[in-house]
């Protein structure tokens, strides 16, 4: 993307869990379980995870990509805020992700949970500006996919 452009996209990922909201929300919200899902992979080194869950408080990632990536050796870092959570019922948060130091786009996420009788859907949405040298829309969204799916892992492991 040329410089200052901006794209904008919004997806809605869903998935059902065989657990109750409450263990769900658990590994949302809980740093030692969130960090099992959704901090940890093979591509990247994890350099730094920080998790202060409550309304205000700050989430910060930071990864270095591996020598089998795209881009060996370069930063990604995410950093975002807790807005809104409703105790196993809503979580909603804003990033900005940087790779080398440089701003790639800035997130507005909801992770809506709802019961189901055999466990938990969850939806999350993302609404994110993706600016130049992002992974931009369909990249994106397979990356959500994949962390909810890992995060399926996780729960019903």
């Amino acid at each position: 993307m040329p410089d200052g452009h901006v794209t904008h996209a919004t997806f809605a990922i869903e998935r059902s869990y065989k657990a109750d909201p409450a263990k769900v929300f658990e590994a949302l919200s809980d740093p030692a379980i969130k960090r099992q899902w959704y901090a940890a992979n093979d591509q990247t080194e994890l350099v730094a995870f920080q998790s202060d869950f409550r309304p205000g408080g700050a989430q910060h990632l930071g990864y270095r990509f591996g020598d089998s990536s795209p881009f060996p050796g370069v930063s990604l870092t995410d950093d975002g805020t807790f807005q809104a959570i409703v105790p196993g019922s809503r979580i909603v948060t804003t990033s900005m992700m940087a790779i080398g130091g440089a701003p790639m786009s800035v997130s507005l996420t909801t992770f809506e949970l709802v019961p189901n009788g055999e466990g938990t859907d969850l939806r999350c949405t993302n609404q994110v500006a993706f600016f130049e040298n992002a992974d931009g829309p369909v990249m994106r969204e397979h990356g959500w996919r994949v962390l909810l799916d890992k995060l399926g892992e996780v729960i019903e492991g």
